[in-house]
């Protein structure tokens, strides 16, 4: 069992355990705990009603958060000639092809997203094992993978955010810092919740958002009432 800073003992004693907050009081809520020196990411954690086991009930996607995430985005990107140059002019931080996944391949993971072009995948398809367990691996379905590379790199430096299922059925994503105004915080939360819903698989049934938590990277979490 994972054993938990003073700090936190004392952040989870002021956190209702059982109560379903509005977004507004979660949020002000975790911005008045006991925190870190540094300014903390807030996250989303939801419980989705699917069962991760089919593959037709798996959710994965990229929304843009109007309020963008309060950190710097490192991107890459496989592409080549005219698409190559309009990526360095869009911002990414790497530019390359067969030599940039021999690069990764080689233990080099000092970025947070990547964007491939569709000519690019012969390059990227071999990545699978080093990008797949971290959740970096281009997929046409969270925008990664297109023919507009600098739109790419420009959504996800402004705060495009990725996410997907994992084992239990969860999706996870960060809505910015806790330095944020709370009602940015709540903005972001909304465009999430709302592209979320928007996704339901046709193959589940009953109800698909079944929980849905906030928390700052390494405090405790508070559950919020969803209305969707």
């Amino acid at each position: 069992m994972q054993k938990r800073s003073k700090r936190y003992a004392q952040a989870a004693t002021m956190v209702e355990r059982g109560r379903d907050y509005s977004a507004e009081e979660a949020f002000s809520l975790l911005k008045s705990l006991p925190g870190p020196k540094f300014d903390e990411t807030v996250e989303v954690a939801v419980r989705l009603g699917i069962d991760p086991r089919k593959s037709d009930q798996l959710v994965r996607g990229a929304v843009s958060l109007p309020k963008g995430l309060g950190k710097t985005v490192k991107v890459v990107v496989f592409a080549e000639g005219d698409k190559a140059e309009a990526a360095k002019a869009a911002g990414a931080d790497e530019v390359g092809s067969d030599e940039l996944a021999t690069k990764i391949e080689g233990g080099w993971m000092d970025f947070d997203v990547v964007i491939a072009s569709p000519d690019m995948m012969k390059h990227v398809g071999r990545l699978g094992r080093v990008l797949g367990p971290q959740g970096k691996m281009p997929s046409p379905k969270s925008g990664t993978v297109t023919p507009d590379v600098a739109k790419a790199v420009t959504d996800f430096k402004a705060g495009k955010v990725e996410f997907r299922t994992d084992a239990g059925g969860n999706v996870h994503a960060p809505l910015g810092k806790r330095s944020f105004a709370t009602e940015d915080l709540v903005a972001n939360l909304t465009a999430f919740m709302d592209h979320l819903a928007g996704m339901r698989p046709s193959a589940v049934k009953g109800v698909f958002v079944r929980k849905v938590s906030v928390s700052t990277s390494m405090g405790p979490g508070a559950q919020i009432t969803y209305g969707g």
